[in-house]
């Protein structure tokens, strides 16, 4: 029976090539075995200081880089967290049934507010509830976490529990399920092509530190030229004295579909010279179809429409079932429609 996996996304623009292998890759391979729910969540993302135009065009950017990177949209359910309205309505419902002390300790808040916490908006201190309406809206058996994320999934898992089913549910049958956490297979872990001990991301104000989703073939052939190497002779894996080595021959393993064994047999007696070219035209051609894809949709804003439109009413159906189940058994009225 195929599990039920949901996962939010936040609608940041300029994805990368750490962003495609690290995660997306395995977003695209989860869904031909389980049925998988994707929400950009870009309620999220007014929490904190942000420009509407910029929400606007970073939320369809990374709606039609998932659609050109491979994620079907006839096998997974995806949308925008705005368009559906249970998650608003499930998270006030979270907000008043959580407590104070649970939202003290996370550690989100401390981070993304600073030293600046009196002039930190409300929605910023009580995003952990709207994170947990997210997840628990949609029955969800698995969701992926990352480190950074796990204090959220538990957070989630405990207002189900404790504060939703020990104290709501009538007999043995609880009102809301209680997901696990998913660890997904290890995506790959890109480093900066300037400093191969850093992750490559898109935090870091140097653009030649990473390959961008959507970078032209004559920029990727700038950075690859740029990007940082040693003086040795010949490339190879896991010496840790090497890290630029390690990390380009690992792109080059991933974007041509071999294995390291058949890589390294290739590359340990070439210099760099001769393997700079090779990563380039490898990544090239392995981002072209993605880039192909990606450009038909922002150019057809119809299909890109469309695509949603299915994905907003699917998400509808299955979040509004959950929320009317939540507020029969708190004590709200049916609803009724005029």
């Amino acid at each position: 029976m195929k599990k039920k996996i949901f996962s939010g996304v936040q609608p940041t623009g300029n994805l990368h090539l750490g962003n495609y292998l690290g995660a997306i890759k395995n977003f695209v391979n989860l869904q031909s075995d389980n049925d998988c729910i994707y929400c950009v969540v870009d309620l999220h993302a007014i929490t904190i200081k942000y420009k509407p135009e910029e929400l606007r065009l970073n939320t369809l950017e990374i709606i039609a880089s998932f659609l050109a990177a491979g994620l079907d949209y006839k096998k997974s359910i995806l949308f925008n967290q705005s368009s559906v309205s249970p998650h608003a309505e499930f998270a006030w419902i979270l907000n008043c049934v959580s407590r104070i002390g649970w939202m003290n300790r996370m550690t989100q808040f401390k981070e993304k507010a600073g030293e600046d916490k009196e002039n930190a908006s409300v929605g910023l201190f009580v995003y952990p509830t709207l994170m947990a309406a997210d997840i628990l809206l949609y029955d969800a058996d698995l969701v992926p976490v990352g480190e950074d994320q796990k204090q959220h999934l538990e957070l989630a898992r405990d207002i189900a529990q404790q504060r939703i089913n020990s104290r709501f549910s009538k007999g043995i049958n609880p009102i809301l399920k209680v997901p696990k956490p998913f660890i997904m297979k290890e995506g790959a872990k890109i480093m900066s092509l300037l400093d191969g001990t850093n992750k490559m991301s898109k935090s870091d104000p140097n653009e030649g530190s990473r390959i961008g989703l959507l970078d032209t073939a004559d920029t990727i052939r700038k950075k690859i030229k740029k990007a940082k190497t040693d003086q040795h002779f010949g490339l190879e894996f896991e010496n840790p004295n090497r890290p630029e080595s390690n990390n380009l021959l690992g792109i080059y393993s991933i974007v041509t579909n071999q294995s390291r064994e058949i890589v390294t047999k290739e590359c340990f007696d070439i210099g760099w010279g001769k393997f700079k070219p090779l990563l380039t035209d490898a990544l090239i051609a392995s981002l072209l179809p993605i880039q192909q894809k990606y450009n038909a949709l922002i150019e057809d804003r119809s299909e890109l429409n469309k695509i949603l439109k299915e994905g907003t009413e699917n998400a509808n159906k299955l979040s509004g079932q959950t929320l009317q189940r939540v507020k029969q058994a708190l004590g709200f009225l049916e609803s009724i429609n005029f």
